[in-house]
This record gives structure tokens, C-alpha cells and sequence, in this order.
């Protein structure tokens, strides 16, 4: 089997594993939480709406799409479970935000 290099994303990411001493998992629902907070705040100006989502799947699709690219090299197949579990933790939280948001808006 030919050696595969490890790609410059993989090691940013264990460089920043290695930083924050954190889990995989922990980086990535900090990952959405922070470009969720960055979105109501920059890009709706404070307001938590379903728009406020759109970066944050934005990236979470990105990071998964350059993990998944790096799995075919590296394992030659595609590990569709792994990338799921980062997606969903990456959008989880900033979700429940949203719907919470509009439970609480529907009831005033």
C-alpha cells in the first residue's frame, strides 16, 4: 500500500486538538456554537433566526467534505458514519437554540 501524506486540514486539526486539549467532539460543538455566535451577531445583527444556521451547516459540510476527501486517500473508502456523527455534533446545539428561540417567540 503506497504511503499517504497526511493533509495540510488533518494537521491543522491535530494541531488544534493538541492546543485546546479537548475532544474531537468537544472542537466541534465548540466549532458550531462559536460561527452560530458570530452569525447573530455579525451577519443578523443579534437576531437568532433559521438563517442564523446557514454558516454554520455551511461549515460543518466544508469541514466534513475535507475529512471525507482525506478518508478516501487515506483508507481508500469513505467513512459516511464518522463524518455524520462530526456533522451533527457541529449543528446540534445552534439547532436546539434555534427552536428553542422560536418556541419562546410563539408563546409571547
Amino acid at each position: 500500500m503506497p504511503r499517504v501524506e497526511t493533509s495540510s486540514y488533518q494537521l491543522m486539526k491535530i494541531h488544534i486538538l493538541n492546543a485546546v486539549d479537548l475532544s474531537k467532539d468537544a472542537v466541534h460543538i465548540y466549532v458550531g456554537l462559536a460561527v452560530f455566535l458570530v452569525a447573530i451577531v455579525v451577519w443578523q445583527k443579534g437576531r437568532i433566526s433559521w438563517l442564523s444556521l446557514l454558516p454554520v451547516v455551511a461549515i460543518a459540510t466544508i469541514m466534513e467534505a475535507l475529512d471525507l476527501h482525506d478518508d478516501s486517500r487515506s483508507f481508500g473508502y469513505l467513512r459516511w458514519g464518522a463524518s455524520a456523527h462530526d456533522f451533527v455534533n457541529t449543528v446540534f446545539w445552534p439547532t436546539v437554540l434555534v427552536i428553542t428561540n422560536r418556541l419562546v417567540a410563539f408563546r409571547r
